[in-house]
């Protein structure tokens, strides 16, 4: 029996739940049952094995709906296996090091025990909404970030340890 694994996310604008699903499409080719929601849509976690929860990064914290989403479940959370990821560096820095969690994040990851956290570039295009997102666009400062080999890398790690730790119980 293969392991359910949630992927919740909060994204304004879109790049996190594409993020999110990518994630989720690796977790299925490695045999497990993975959906990617928003964050704000998921009511009850406790028919998941574990939890993934991604979000985007505004001015140093993590988007709101991530941010709830941890508050709202935390026990529930507390008692699987749950991994973050964060996206939003308009930069190739995410690419170029490992980037830590912002400390709203790195406290909910060590309240929770979660098995780890990663940060992928972001994105923001034309279009975008909000005043920040525009004027950082039209200071010429947006652009594609994510690196997608990357993140089905690092889901597939995620894959691996929740496969390996299902064998071994």
């Amino acid at each position: 029996m293969s392991a359910t694994v949630l992927v919740a996310y909060g994204t304004t604008n879109g790049s996190t739940a594409r993020i999110a699903e990518t994630v989720a499409g690796v977790l299925r080719t490695r045999g497990l049952t993975a959906e990617a929601r928003p964050a704000p849509s998921v009511a009850d976690v406790e028919a998941y094995d574990a939890v993934i929860v991604g979000g985007a990064l505004y001015v140093g914290r993590w988007h709101r709906h991530a941010r709830r989403f941890v508050r709202r479940h935390r026990r529930a959370l507390a008692a699987r296996p749950v991994w973050f990821f964060s996206s939003g560096p308009l930069d190739a820095s995410a690419a170029e090091r490992d980037i830590p969690p912002v400390p709203g994040v790195r406290r909910a990851r060590d309240r929770l025990g979660a098995a780890g956290h990663v940060t992928f570039g972001g994105c923001l295009e034309e279009g975008a909404q909000g005043w920040p997102a525009r004027m950082i666009l039209r200071d010429g400062r947006g652009g594609d970030f994510r690196d997608f080999p990357a993140i089905e890398e690092w889901a597939a790690r995620v894959a691996g340890e929740l496969t390996t730790a299902r064998a071994a119980s």
